[in-house]
């Protein structure tokens, strides 16, 4: 979908407006008519996400004179007024702060599909006007890729707040053997042509020794060992930083296993995880969820292993495919700290997106994969995604590699 046709984009951005307003339905149903949410450093109101979903979209299209330069279009360039005078004030996130988005000033939620609805309607029409090369329709594109990456967001909120959305987990799966795989020279970064973020971009050739790596992620089964093992009182498994947030954690929750864990079995290996406001039993085989990368860490150096590099994971994402290498069902931690490859450059919308890494370079950690959230057409072996090695409530998990 990254370098999506103009009739494959107008199908798509239709059934990507169909799935928020559908997100948007469940969060009503749940919540009422205001979305109303607790304030929180790792949510944001449902009801801002949506207008901000349009408000991209529009700003970088339709309000846009100079969409057809694509990547080279500059961020300060001339706009047109918005078909909602409000638009700016609301949804840009360089005027609204992030504490400012639970303010009661925001629009209904029948103003925001309208909304919706309405930018919709401009860029599908202005898409059809648009010729087929990469810069003509490198907006449109963005427009999908943030839409859909919002409405994962929307997901991941439900979880934390606790709005059911009807997602089903991925059951478990049989366990396979690691897989083996030879030493080979990889190169890393988005190869040219289609949509692709400025973190993605770039090339970057490595050497990859011969490397073992598991072919899922690590269950609940194998995590639940750790914690049997009393694995959250040891810190000679933990990275120092990881033992202090641990220690910061115990003091708020008690913490003793990934977010919204509520019971523990050690003898029984059951797991009771709230799952969008309910109870749920993990399967023993189910892939561990909402593990922030410092529990990842921990339970790799308790097991003898570590975590994949990225090289790594791609290896295996490609080359393991016909052997067993499952992934999709949860995003994944990697080793090391996030960085550019050679010949980054920040994206001029990226800011207006909030999706510019440059100020976490060095102290993020990067997630490879997808989760059961992510829209299908979005899951790319190449993708890249990255988050504070802190952060738990995104559909996360880890998968490890030998010493």
């Amino acid at each position: 979908m990254r370098s999506a046709d103009r009739e494959r984009l107008s199908l798509a951005l239709m059934d990507a407006r169909n799935h928020t307003l559908q997100l948007l339905a469940r969060f009503e149903a749940a919540l009422g008519e205001r979305l109303e949410v607790p304030q929180a450093p790792d949510t944001l109101p449902p009801l801002w996400v949506a207008g901000h979903i349009a408000w991209l979209a529009e700003y970088w299209i339709a309000r846009n004179p100079q969409r057809a330069l694509g990547p080279r279009c500059p961020a300060d360039a001339v706009r047109i007024g918005s078909v909602e005078p409000q638009a700016d004030a609301w949804f840009d996130p360089r005027v609204r702060s992030h504490a400012e988005r639970w303010s009661p000033a925001l629009p209904p939620l029948e103003h925001v599909k309208a909304y919706l609805l309405d930018t919709l309607e401009t860029t599908l029409d202005l898409l059809d006007k648009a010729d087929d090369s990469d810069d003509a329709l490198y907006f449109f594109r963005l427009a999908l890729f943030h839409e859909d990456l919002r409405c994962e967001q929307l997901a991941v909120l439900a979880q934390t707040v606790g709005v059911p959305l009807g997602l089903q987990l991925p059951g478990g799966v049989q366990a396979r053997p690691p897989l083996v795989l030879p030493a080979t020279r990889w190169s890393l970064g988005w190869p040219d042509g289609g949509f692709a973020l400025g973190v993605e971009q770039g090339a970057e050739a490595v050497a990859v020794p011969e490397f073992e790596i598991d072919a899922q992620a690590v269950s609940w089964a194998q995590f639940v060992e750790f914690i049997d093992d009393e694995g959250y009182d040891r810190p000679e498994f933990w990275h120092p930083q990881g033992w202090e947030w641990l220690e910061r954690e115990a003091q708020i929750e008690g913490r003793r296993g990934p977010r919204h864990v509520e019971q523990i079995g050690v003898a029984s290996g059951a797991v009771l995880q709230n799952l969008f406001g309910r109870a749920a039993r993990m399967g023993p085989t189910q892939s561990v969820l909402h593990a922030s990368w410092w529990e990842a860490d921990a339970w790799a150096r308790w097991a003898g292993r570590r975590l994949p590099t990225e090289a790594e994971w791609e290896v295996a994402a490609h080359a393991g495919a016909r052997r067993g290498f499952r992934w999709g069902e949860v995003r994944e931690w990697t080793a090391g700290t996030l960085r550019p490859w050679a010949g980054y450059h920040a994206d001029a919308w990226s800011a207006h997106a909030e999706l510019e890494p440059s100020s976490v370079f060095g102290i993020a950690r990067v997630q490879r994969g997808a989760s059961f959230a992510t829209r299908a057409r979005m899951k790319n072996l190449r993708a890249r995604w990255w988050a504070l090695p802190e952060r738990d409530e995104s559909f996360v998990g880890f998968r490890t590699c030998a010493l």
